[in-house]
């Protein structure tokens, strides 16, 4: 499942939601993700990168195989738990950098300050233990991550969400979601 993932073929995937690379995961990982969502894969915790495996299964796979739907996030608080204890049993450190990155997504997800503050001190914290010459390639999560804060920070919740979640709209939410290149 990592070796899929970080596959370098599939770094421009990540972010750009095509419904091939979608489809991909669903017919090499969906019953991976149930069992996942059914809470039959927490063995997968008793290594660091087992832990991250299941972190992108439900932070990542789960975005892919229902975009637009909001079983798109009904496992990002599992995740964020997940992630939170991964932390704590310093299994993030274990990890290479472009694998942090995505073990502090989750919290990068979360509609709560505390984890938004708590996903952008880890980002500046792997960005400030690189070298030099490694740092420029991930200012821009980094920056993401910023970001997210500051919609959260703002609204208490992400905008993009309140269709497919059946939230309404504030006025604030309206203006902001009018704006070139708002939401995730």
């Amino acid at each position: 499942m990592l070796t899929f993932w970080f596959d370098p073929a599939h770094h421009d995937e990540w972010y750009a939601a095509r419904p091939q690379f979608d489809a991909l995961i669903r017919e090499r990982f969906a019953t991976t993700v149930d069992a996942a969502v059914a809470g039959k894969l927490s063995d997968w915790t008793n290594t660091p990168s087992g832990w991250l495996a299941l972190l992108i299964v439900l932070d990542q796979f789960t975005r892919n195989l229902y975009r637009n739907d909001a079983r798109a996030w009904k496992q990002d608080l599992r995740a964020q738990q997940l992630a939170v204890w991964g932390i704590e049993e310093a299994y993030d450190g274990q990890l290479p950098a472009i694998q942090r990155v995505f073990a502090y997504m989750p919290l990068e997800h979360a509609e709560d300050r505390g984890m938004q503050d708590r996903c952008v001190a880890l980002f500046e914290s792997l960005c400030d233990g690189l070298p030099p010459e490694e740092r420029s390639g991930y200012i821009g999560f980094l920056d993401y991550a910023r970001k997210h804060r500051a919609v959260i920070a703002r609204f208490g919740r992400f905008p993009h969400r309140n269709a497919v979640l059946g939230r309404a709209n504030t006025p604030d939410e309206v203006a902001y979601l009018a704006e070139s290149g708002a939401g995730f």
